[in-house]
């Protein structure tokens, strides 16, 4: 059974424990501007969203993705960005919707969640239960995917 990051929204308190777990276990050190996951504030609404790659089934990263960086790992369910592939040539930033493949100017390559191998450091950290990693035919994706769409009109307009 594959699992996934499930998010309510409703329990984030805007800690950002989440994002000082992800840069540590990514980096070694606690720099929420290396995080893969990032709290957004959508202060007209009084709320925080913690917000990462969905790992969609589609992926459109990954096809996008001219050398082949980007990469099913068949244990979790994430797509993975090989770092000694990628070229930085971000085409995979402009083909996620969500914009959560991010480029990295240190190191000149892309980054993206990879739930930490099976186990996603954000989902240990947070204090309040909003992130947690369960099977996936419980997370709700299509909801959050169908919320964030919304949200993302409502921006827009």
């Amino acid at each position: 059974m594959q699992k996934s990051l499930h998010i309510d929204a409703s329990k984030c308190t805007d800690c950002l424990q989440c994002e000082m777990a992800c840069s540590y276990e990514n980096y070694g050190i606690f720099n929420i501007a290396k995080s893969r996951i990032k709290v957004f504030n959508f202060e007209h609404e009084g709320r925080k969203v913690p917000y990462t790659c969905t790992q969609c089934a589609e992926a459109w990263c990954m096809h996008a993705c001219p050398v082949d960086a980007i990469r099913l790992d068949a244990a979790t369910g994430a797509k993975v960005v090989f770092e000694d592939t990628c070229v930085g040539c971000k085409v995979c930033t402009i083909a996620c919707p969500f914009g959560t493949v991010n480029y990295v100017a240190d190191t000149g390559k892309v980054q993206k969640c990879d739930l930490c191998g099976g186990d996603p450091a954000c989902a240990t950290a947070c204090p309040t239960g909003a992130i947690t990693y369960i099977d996936a035919d419980w997370t709700g994706l299509d909801k959050m995917r169908q919320w964030a769409a919304k949200t993302d009109l409502a921006a827009t307009a």
